[in-house]
């Protein structure tokens, strides 16, 4: 029985069976070998060694089924050199617990990038809910409050090695459910001292990106282009409000929830724009031709099989994970001739956004627009160019040059709290967390 191809669901029973709530999946650095916390989870941690790639030494791997919804909760630490592990918290729904596993390693792995190249004294991590895995349906607003209750208690028993977040999935209100029983969070609610939902500054850097990726392809500026974007939701929608401020010519979205489209063409009646309702997996959008193609739904778009049918000469958006490999795919675009920022690059505003959120709030914070300005040399415009121009120097591609960069950064210790989150982690193995005698009282 390969255990990856088992429903979450399954998963969970199977743990239930053996009375394991929780479970871990570390990097065990004096083994050089990925450690497990039961043996039935083995064969998991064989997988995750063979898998060097997105795996990439993960510090650890957390899994809990929820005490009161039953649900699988997930935490996912990469590196914590530069400080805590800080992403989002992702409710989807998955077919197998490998896809769970593969969608949590890459997200952390790229919010490690993400965090460096924005200057965040924070590492990577990301939270994932496995949705339909609990013994309620969860779409009753009070079994959705219990499941963010108990992700809330799953971060205090975690002891601060990773600070969650908004991400895909889930909204403000599931961050004050968070909040209820951890202090481990950001992006909660104004009225609770929080700064809200991430997602408008982080179209307000992807705006920044795009007028980059123009400059850089000697193209000029938005006033006047055409730019596609598939999603037109929590950072979709935004955009559009930030591209029509800038003079765009015309917008052409795709959008899989209906009504999106009459909310946009209220918003903008005097936009030049198109928003089409489609069914789920139709990416014909990608085929638009367009001055800027901006992916802002799920990752995996870019790959054999859509990157030969983009017409834009340009990618830049907010999806996480836009390249379905990450070094097979940015050369199959390079190879067109088309010019991609990579997300993480690009779309940081929201993890920034959380970040201040921590050090409490200036009006018209100037640590916030210093991002997305044109004077920082780390800020998104300048780095973005940086980064295009440094890779058509070397006969490079952008993704291979910003990760190189990231990278680099990633590995640096916090200044005073060097690599707190591996200590973190190995006490809680050392103190018995997944048998539960660390388990806090909430």
């Amino acid at each position: 029985m390969d255990l990856a191809d088992l429903p979450p669901r399954r998963l969970g029973e199977l743990l239930a069976a053996e009375g394991i709530e929780r479970f871990y999946l570390v990097w065990d650095e004096d083994a050089g070998g990925v450690r497990a916390s039961h043996a039935i989870l083995d064969p998991l941690a064989r997988r995750l060694e063979a898998d060097a790639r997105d795996f990439d030494r993960h510090e650890g791997v957390f899994g809990e089924l929820a005490p009161r919804s039953g649900a699988l909760l997930g935490a996912f630490v990469h590196r914590t050199c530069r400080g805590q592990g800080a992403g989002g918290v992702r409710f989807w729904r998955y077919e197998t617990l490998g896809g769970w596993l593969e969608d949590g390693l890459r997200l952390s792995r790229g919010m490690t990038h993400k965090n460096a190249l924005a200057g965040l004294w924070w590492g990577g991590g990301k939270g994932v809910i496995a949705r339909g895995t609990g013994r309620e349906d969860d779409a009753d607003p009070a079994v959705r409050r219990r499941i963010y209750e108990d992700y809330g208690a799953f971060m205090s028993s975690l002891r601060g090695c990773y600070v969650t977040a908004e991400d895909a999935g889930t909204c403000v209100a599931d961050m004050a459910a968070v909040f209820s029983r951890t202090r481990f969070t950001t992006c909660i609610p104004e009225a609770l001292g929080g700064s809200g939902n991430p997602s408008v500054p982080t179209a307000r850097g992807v705006l920044r990106g795009m007028e980059a990726a123009l400059r850089h392809a000697g193209r000029g500026g938005i006033a006047g282009k055409t730019i596609a974007i598939q999603g037109v939701g929590n950072v979709g929608g935004p955009l559009v409000g930030f591209l029509a401020e800038a003079g765009v010519g015309r917008v052409i979205a795709a959008d899989v929830v209906p009504g999106r489209d009459a909310v946009l063409r209220e918003r903008h009646p005097d936009l030049d724009l198109e928003v089409r309702i489609v069914e789920p997996g139709d990416v014909s959008i990608i085929e638009e031709p367009a001055d800027v193609l901006a992916p802002c739904a799920v990752g995996g778009l870019l790959g054999p099989e859509t990157i030969p049918r983009v017409a834009a000469p340009i990618v830049c958006g907010a999806a996480n994970n836009q390249l379905l490999d990450l070094e097979r795919d940015d050369r199959l675009l390079a190879e067109r001739g088309i010019v991609y920022l990579p997300d993480f690059l690009v779309n940081r505003m929201g993890i920034v956004a959380c970040a201040d959120e921590q050090a409490g709030h200036v009006t018209g914070d100037p640590d916030i627009e210093r991002h997305l300005g044109d004077a920082w040399d780390g800020g998104i415009y300048r780095l973005a160019l940086s980064v295009l121009e440094r890779a058509a120097a070397t006969e490079r591609t952008p993704q291979a040059v910003a990760l190189e960069l990231a990278e680099e950064r990633s590995r640096q210790t916090h200044p005073i709290h060097g690599h707190r989150g591996a200590r973190i982690i190995r006490s809680l193995i050392d103190d018995g967390w997944a048998s539960g005698r660390s388990r806090p009282r909430c």
